[in-house]
């Protein structure tokens, strides 16, 4: 590939930069830089607004309302926006169950989901890990039996992200148990309304309930809510799970954070210096950065030999997600380090856009607002959601290298 911007490319850089500078809500761009409490309200309203502009979904076929966008642009597009403050665009929906639905799902539940899913008006959720079935995801136990026009589904899911705002979930459960685990499972999408089930919070080590446990109590499901034949939802699943793994490089996020890591360090004192100045800090810095360089280039590799080949990602976004998470995970830790002291304390309240510190903390929560403590502890996730680091490196010895 020209790892060179071609001016087409170029050009739709400055049409996105012009578009975030015009659209992209003030309070919304305040909250993504300093890190404070993002609401539902924030999320579906830019969803909304890049709906109206025709860029709801960027790599989404015309014909399914997306701006069929090029694997660059859309990595512009994502890049741009991390730069510019811009939040997520929750990935359930559009980058994970959307191409299950366009690939496998009727053209009645493409007509119905699809809509709804771009202009920002169903939030959904993913229901695949539960107790005791995370990495081993074929031992799921969650069951759905038919019953006429309807499945009866008993279960429970674990570790379920941002559930408590959704109105549908996508589900394995199992239907069969007479084969091997992986035949038996079926792709089912719920609404989240429906009598029976019950979304318990998870409160994470620093104190957040961005995750839950769902549970379903004999919960009525109609048949045409299945996707893709009865018994055939691993492959599904695995199709899915490929999408994801190419979203979690993270390379708009990555760099946001990489800048903020200069500007702690270069406001911060070591030994009457500031740190950018210690030369083994630097390197550290200069190592990471150019760690991430080679990620972004393997990674617009990998979409654009997907993007040549009309084909579904393979296992090497297996490591696209070893790579990415460890990244995430390594500035964390050095913006940690660059804080000092200053990264001891961890005020909740602080994540909210109207919290005032008290006149000590002002000039501190002025530049690093708010402490990095809570998103340091909420990273050590990055290398276990989406297929720990250890089942990509199987994935990677077994179909990459054959061993």
């Amino acid at each position: 590939m020209n790892l060179n911007y071609t001016a087409a490319e170029e050009s739709f850089r400055a049409e996105v930069r012009a578009f975030l500078a015009a659209e992209l809500p003030a309070d919304i761009r305040s909250k993504v830089r300093l890190g404070r409490r993002l609401h539902k309200d924030d999320l579906v309203r830019w969803q909304k607004i890049l709906y109206r502009r025709g860029w709801g979904a960027g790599m989404w076929p015309r014909r399914y309302g997306g701006a069929d966008w090029s694997v660059v642009e859309q990595h512009i597009f994502d890049e741009e926006g991390a730069a510019a403050g811009a939040p997520p665009q929750i990935p359930f929906a559009l980058r994970m169950v959307a191409p299950v639905l366009m690939n496998f799902a009727t053209a009645a539940q493409q007509n119905c989901f699809l809509p709804r899913i771009i202009s920002g008006q169903d939030w959904w959720c993913q229901g695949y890990s539960e107790p005791g079935s995370g990495s081993d995801l074929a031992s799921l136990r969650t069951s759905a039996v038919r019953e006429g026009a309807h499945y009866r589904v008993n279960g429970q899911k674990a570790w379920n992200t941002l559930g408590q705002y959704a109105d549908w979930i996508f589900c394995l459960v199992r239907t069969s148990s007479d084969a091997r685990p992986q035949q038996g499972i079926s792709f089912l999408l719920i609404d989240m309304k429906s009598p029976g089930i019950t979304v318990r919070p998870i409160v994470t080590i620093e104190g957040e309930h961005e995750i839950n446990d769902i549970f379903f109590d004999n919960v009525q499901v109609p048949v045409e809510n299945l996707v893709g034949e009865e018994n055939k939802g691993w492959t599904y699943a695995k199709f899915l799970l490929l999408h994801e793994r190419t979203n979690n490089a993270g390379i708009g996020n990555c760099k946001r954070a990489l800048k903020r890591l200069k500007e702690i360090a270069t406001h911060q004192l070591h030994n009457g210096r500031p740190l950018i100045e210690d030369s083994r800090f630097r390197d550290r810095i200069a190592q990471l950065e150019l760690e991430l360089m080679a990620l972004e280039i393997t990674n617009l590799r990998v979409l654009s030999a997907v993007s040549t080949e009309s084909r579904a990602p393979g296992p090497e976004v297996s490591l696209l997600k070893i790579k990415g998470s460890e990244i995430i995970q390594q500035l964390a830790e050095l913006q940690m380090h660059a804080l000092g002291h200053d990264a001891l304390p961890y005020l909740r309240e602080a994540l909210e856009a109207d919290w005032v510190p008290a006149p000590l903390l002002a000039d501190h929560y002025a530049t690093f607002a708010p402490p990095l403590t809570g998103q340091y502890f909420n990273y050590r996730k990055t290398t276990i959601y989406a297929g720990s680091t250890e089942i990509q490196k199987n994935i990677i010895s077994k179909l990459i290298l054959g061993l």
